[in-house]
């Protein structure tokens, strides 16, 4: 963004109570479910790119878990990932069908492909939540604060539950919903207003929380009361990334959402 972010405040600064909803991302915020599609995003476009590359003779660079996955993919509905990174790469798709099958050269069967891997993984190994963001969840709850999921993902649902969280939430935006009611992506504001439409809670009443540079501007576009960025990232880069959420329109930024509470970072 063009513009300087807003100025950072302590998250033990913020009064919980003051908001009328709280409006969660999964992937990254509420479950380490980030990791997996990123995983599978890889599988799946590395095997069409050496596919693609025995059709045409080309050579294409894989897909980069560090770089692409943000870039491209996170926080974008499942089609709008596949359109982005294979653009980037210089290759564009016909759109193809919702059922196509996980082999099919369109967008719609890349897309299938990355979804297939990740369910897998959910039914295989189950999905880690973060034991900061189940707390604040619960502790909301208690007060009578409104909360809801907010995700591009499909698989929202599917992953909330193998996570064992399905029954937290008072409302759920995913990307079934974003789809059926032709809602913008992130960074447009949509989805979050959409949830807190749902809440019949304002923006101006709201927290948005979020990982994503994306998810952080939306928030920000949305105009919601606060906006806490989730800095998840882990060695040197950590204090970068929080840099970036603050300017990307993040007012709060937290390793672990129980900071919001007052307590310390683990």
């Amino acid at each position: 963004m063009s513009d300087a972010g807003p100025t950072p405040r302590d998250p033990a600064s913020v009064d919980v109570s003051a908001y009328g909803a709280w409006l969660f991302d999964m992937d990254g915020v509420l479950t380490k479910t980030a990791d997996v599609h990123a995983a599978a995003w890889k599988r799946a476009f590395d095997a069409f790119l050496l596919e693609e590359g025995q059709r045409t003779g080309a050579t294409y660079a894989p897909f980069d878990v560090a770089s692409d996955y943000q870039k491209y993919v996170d926080g974008e509905p499942r089609a709008d990932g596949v359109r982005n990174f294979l653009a980037a790469r210089g290759i564009s798709l016909p759109e193809g069908n919702e059922d196509d099958p996980p082999d099919a050269r369109s967008v719609n069967g890349v897309g299938n492909r990355k979804n297939e891997l990740v369910l897998e993984v959910m039914k295989t190994q189950g999905v880690a939540v973060y034991d900061g963001a189940v707390v604040l969840v619960k502790e909301l709850r208690r007060r009578g604060i409104k909360v809801a999921v907010v995700s591009a993902s499909e698989n929202t649902e599917a992953a909330l539950t193998a996570a064992g969280i399905e029954d937290l939430f008072d409302a759920r935006v995913d990307g079934l919903v974003v789809k059926s009611l032709h809602l913008a992506g992130k960074p447009a504001p949509d989805s979050f207003l959409e949830a807190a439409k749902m809440l019949e809670v304002s923006a101006d009443h709201a927290v948005v929380i979020e990982d994503a540079l994306a998810g952080v501007e939306a928030g920000r576009a949305g105009h919601f009361a606060l906006v806490v960025g989730v800095d998840n990232h882990d060695g040197a880069g950590s204090h970068a990334y929080a840099d970036q959420l603050h300017e990307h329109g993040a007012m709060v930024v937290v390793r672990d959402l129980r900071e919001v509470l007052g307590a310390p970072r683990p």
